[in-house]
């Protein structure tokens, strides 16, 4: 049998594992091993072929992601998910944006391997409870019940999303501006009173190790950038579904900034500078292409 049924599912399979992950390399090499187990597997004695692969997929990821979990305990300093180079189309599927945005990637790190593959399969692509319970090996009832515990744990949490494409731009030109010049009154206008800066340097680069809150804090951790980086080049960027900022510094990829915004505020910043989370997103652009299978897929599809 050909591979039409898995080449029809497979960015619904990408999103699914890098959802779960947090990480675009490794959702890859999951859907790579999907394809193995899918290309051995009795197809024709398969009636749902979306319904196996999901399974399969999130089967691989959970196993993943436990693996994940324990190395990502001894990791230095702030964990942030791997950027994801996403086209503005991806924006304008409100739910879509959400789900794949950094802020809500760093919420479902804090929920249990299961609990997150229940979220998102229930609560993003509305996966039947009968299929997600044979994907995580549970009842069904069980299954309800880690679904419950997973939505009121991520409610608690979750970022509000509510801006537009133009409100999300005009904010990070406005950050652009003064982050540039290092102007510490318009930083201070365009930041929240109670604004989170997070950075993710992995032991690999320079980052602050825990986040620092407060706009009078942000905004004079941000001047000193232009000193400490002089001849750093500041690009807009898609990622995750929202506009944010690329840096380049010696001609080479340095840091990403995702930015979430709340009534024409910066409310939280995420600056991923650990080189392994670049290197892929560095090649992507050089190329000037997505790779095959990063596509994302709507909220509820297929």
């Amino acid at each position: 049998m050909s591979d039409d049924a898995f080449v029809a599912h497979r960015s619904l399979l990408f999103t699914v594992a890098y959802e779960m992950l947090g990480s675009a390399v490794d959702a890859e090499d999951v859907v790579q091993e999907t394809w193995l187990r899918w290309a051995r597997a009795e197809q024709s004695a398969v009636r749902d072929p979306r319904a196996y692969l999901v399974q399969t997929v999130t089967r691989q990821a959970l196993d993943r992601l436990r693996s994940l979990s324990r190395k990502r305990e001894t990791y230095v300093g702030e964990w942030l998910p791997e950027p994801l180079l996403t086209s503005p189309d991806v924006a304008e599927d409100v739910e879509l944006a959400e789900s794949v945005s950094i802020a809500m990637l760093t919420v479902l790190e804090t929920l249990a391997p299961a609990e997150r593959a229940v979220f998102v399969l229930r609560e993003v692509f509305d996966v039947p409870y009968e299929e997600i319970a044979a994907a995580l090996g549970k009842t069904q009832a069980s299954t309800r019940q880690i679904a419950h515990r997973a939505r009121a744990h991520v409610a608690a949490r979750r970022p509000r999303m509510e801006v537009t494409s133009a409100e999300q731009q005009a904010v990070v030109e406005k950050f652009w501006a003064a982050s540039r010049s290092a102007d510490l009154q318009a930083l201070l206008d365009v930041l929240a009173p109670d604004v989170v800066f997070v950075a993710d340097g992995g032991g690999l680069a320079p980052a602050v190790r825990r986040p620092v809150t407060g706009a009078t804090r942000v905004a004079t951790m941000l001047t000193r950038f232009a000193s400490l980086a002089p001849g750093a080049k500041f690009a807009s960027i898609w990622l995750n579904g929202a506009l944010g900022l690329r840096v380049e510094h010696n001609g080479q990829l340095d840091t990403t900034i995702s930015i979430s915004v709340e009534n024409g505020r910066i409310t939280h910043i995420y600056a991923i500078r650990n080189p392994d989370k670049l290197r892929r997103l560095q090649e992507v652009t050089q190329i000037r292409r997505t790779i095959d299978g990063t596509r994302l897929v709507p909220r509820k599809a297929e």
